[in-house]
């Protein structure tokens, strides 16, 4: 504690902060966040930095040491805080907490990344469409859409993926596998994000408000099909010679059954009986 106090006391001081130090060689490292001093070059790539240990760990990048090895599977790191991320794998701790949902995280990077899903914060975005995302590996996994990247295939079907969860997933199709059940009704469902809309039956959770009319929904697409009530688009057209527009695919559906279904075709084009 009288350590602590100290460096309160001290005379250690940056003029720019005012930021204390117990040392003039901690205080004259400190000054180089604010002057933009980078003394310490890497030698193979160029690149500089404010101390000596960063420049250290930055080398093994070129060298490819990795002094630290977890001593429950062998797996060796560069930096001592990736190995004591990593044994967390091992102890199954998980010390970063969402103070929003109470989720649980075993590195602050993941709590982040998790965070955004709280604020709609998307700050990767996609330079072929615009569209935007909360981490960078799912804007990595949506540029494949662009590629057209698909090296997953199903040996099922021949389908193919550009991400092997999503092969997984739709290896489900085949094996009926459902393995995320409903703790309510004991439903199940091949995908979580079926689970976590289906979850909304029993809570009543209607997180999709239109902006309109403030009518809320527990599902996206279906504010997206409500949303058309206000914009007066009508995207699904009659293919059967009468061109009558609709907003839903089920508003078309019936028209087709009720109209359509019982002449042929061509029948509109012959004469009216007199």
């Amino acid at each position: 504690m009288r350590k602590h106090i100290n460096v309160h006391s001290s005379k250690h001081k940056c003029t720019e902060c005012g930021k204390c130090f117990g040392t003039s060689n901690k205080l004259r490292v400190h000054r180089r966040s604010h002057s933009g001093e980078k003394p310490f070059e890497c030698t193979v790539c160029g690149k500089r930095f404010t101390v000596s240990s960063n420049l250290a760990v930055h080398s093994r990048i070129h060298s490819g040491e990795k002094p630290y090895q977890c001593p429950q599977c062998g797996q060796a790191f560069a930096q001592s805080c990736s190995l004591t991320a990593h044994m967390r794998i091992h102890t199954g701790d998980k010390p970063f907490k969402c103070h929003e949902c109470d989720k649980v995280f075993c590195r602050s990077g993941l709590l982040n990344a998790h965070l955004r899903v709280h604020t709609g914060d998307k700050l990767y975005k996609c330079y072929e469409c615009d569209k935007v995302f909360t981490q960078t590996g799912h804007l990595n996994s949506h540029l494949k859409v662009h590629m057209g990247d698909k090296p997953f295939k199903c040996p099922k079907c021949d389908k193919a993926f550009s991400q092997p969860g999503h092969l997984n997933t739709h290896l489900r199709v085949h094996t009926g596998d459902k393995p995320f059940k409903c703790l309510e009704c004991d439903k199940g469902f091949s995908r979580a994000d079926g689970l976590t809309t289906h979850m909304r039956v029993h809570t009543g959770d209607k997180p999709y408000k239109c902006p309109t009319c403030n009518k809320a929904f527990s599902q996206s697409c279906s504010l997206n099909t409500h949303m058309r009530v206000h914009t007066g688009d009508k995207p699904y057209k009659c293919s059967l010679l009468c061109d009558k527009s609709f907003n839903t695919s089920s508003d078309l559906q019936r028209h087709k059954h009720n109209v359509h279904s019982n002449r042929k075709p061509h029948d509109s084009l012959l004469p009216e009986a007199v």
